[in-house]
């Protein structure tokens, strides 16, 4: 089916008369939203009689008499008047989006007649995004760029404020009720861009999480910092969907650290940090999971504050929660576990000293990348019982999970045998076994089993 070529327009009908025919519930809908925006209304609350949209700009037709459509269209052809005939796309000039409304802020969404209920259900979708708060802070950055405008501030310099004002606490304490407080920040960030050169920087770096994998897992504050970035430097085994939420224009780098491989060092990381902040761009530092857990997200922040770099930090959703949970594994659970503990398996080879105490002082032991996991699995099978249950998770939440499940002492084996793939995570504990049985049926994944 060819694509019927819409363009999409925001019309001014201030003062504009505009004619609505029907007696219908739509109608009464079209006539009290055209005259919130200022149109001349006329509600013509019956079907087509010739004559009726002589002098209007623009036409409704609601009222559901398919005997008039004809007609109705001739006469909007004569008369030059843009008509919409209400479900007819085919006999419609232009079709009426869903909209959501924020004040002076209007997302539309149109499928060109195809799929009104895609429309609707993409506008409720937004609507919960866009708060009642974008209206005053709309009108709050319109004023801001009035008055840049007329400083002749350069156009570069306004972009950099726009863009910490997005990214300050205008919006929360708006959401909050506290417009006294959200024009101070923006008078604050306005000041700064006056006070300083043309080219001075106002860059800033986000540390970031990315979530276990699946991009509907990334959080709504990690989505709107990728889509406005400068430089991405992102983790290795972040997910190609998930880098596909980064802006067009954002120069994506592969800082990621790879067992056995050649990898970035920290320093240089937090050096390419620095660096493009001083040049004015919004760095994100996309860390897989959450950036404060075993990510060295703490040592990055700290190097940043050193370098007097603006900083701040979005958490994600880590796999240490989030593996288990998609393979049907309650961390804890009532009767069976109530205590839970987790570490990094490129520590737990070994170099942790009481890695068994830890693990036998909790119900629940999780161990992120196992890498060395045959000497893992060794020494707590030698620690707990060897029968104690354990899963590893592959690739978790993806469309590639897989989970194996075993006895400690043999699921490394298990793991082995079934080519799990890297990023995994180890449980240990009778919660592997909970909700086995549903997890083995469930049509999501492969579930494998070693007994």
């Amino acid at each position: 089916m060819t694509e019927t070529p819409y363009y999409p327009v925001v019309l001014d009908l201030s003062g504009r008369r505009c004619v609505v025919l029907g007696a219908t519930d739509i109608a009464t809908e079209k006539v009290a939203t055209l005259r919130v925006i200022g149109a001349s209304v006329e509600h013509v609350a019956r079907p087509f009689r010739r004559g009726d949209l002589v002098g209007a700009f623009l036409a409704i037709d609601a009222s559901g008499e398919t005997a008039s459509h004809a007609d109705v269209r001739a006469e909007a052809d004569r008369e030059h008047v843009l008509l919409n005939i209400v479900d007819v796309a085919p006999q419609c000039d232009w079709i009426a989006p869903a909209v959501v409304r924020r004040g002076p802020l209007q997302v539309a969404i149109s499928t060109s007649g195809e799929s009104p209920f895609i429309a609707r259900a993409l506008r409720e979708r937004i609507a919960g995004l866009l708060g009642e708060e974008w209206a005053p802070f709309t009108q709050l950055v319109g004023r801001t760029r009035r008055r840049l405008r007329r400083a002749g501030i350069s156009g570069a310099v306004q972009q950099r404020v726009y863009r910490r004002l997005m990214h300050s606490d205008t919006l929360a304490l708006l959401r909050a009720g506290d417009a006294a407080g959200a024009s101070g920040v923006a008078l604050a960030i306005e000041q700064s861009a006056r006070d300083a050169d043309d080219d001075s920087p106002m860059g800033e770096v986000v540390l970031a999480g990315a979530g276990p994998g699946d991009v509907d897992l990334v959080t709504t504050a990690t989505r709107a910092v990728l889509a406005d970035a400068d430089v991405v430097l992102h983790d290795a085994l972040i997910d190609t969907e998930v880098l596909r939420l980064c802006g067009s224009n954002a120069r994506l780098v592969d800082v990621g650290k790879r067992a056995g491989r050649p990898s970035m060092d920290q320093t240089v990381i937090n050096a390419l940090m620095i660096d493009a902040a001083r040049a004015g761009d919004l760095v994100v530092r996309l860390k897989g999971g959450d950036p404060f857990l075993f990510g060295r997200g703490g040592e990055e922040v700290d190097a940043l504050r050193q370098a007097g770099i603006p900083v701040r930090v979005i958490p994600g959703v880590s796999a240490a929660l989030a593996a288990p949970a998609a393979a049907d594994i309650p961390l804890t659970h009532r009767g069976v576990a109530g205590s839970v503990a987790f570490v990094t398996g490129h520590r737990a080879d070994g170099s942790i000293a009481d890695l068994d105490r830890l693990a036998g002082s909790v119900d629940t032991f999780v161990v992120l990348m196992p890498r060395h996991l045959d000497v893992i699995a060794r020494r707590l099978a030698d620690a707990l019982e060897q029968d104690r249950p354990a899963a590893v998770i592959s690739r978790a939440t993806t469309a590639e999970q897989r989970v194996v499940r075993a006895p400690l002492v043999r699921i490394a084996a298990a793991a082995r045998a079934a080519r799990m793939e890297a990023p995994s995570t180890l449980v240990v504990g009778a919660v592997v076994d909970v909700v086995v049985a549903s997890a083995a049926a469930s049509n999501r994944r492969e579930a494998i089993t070693a007994r």
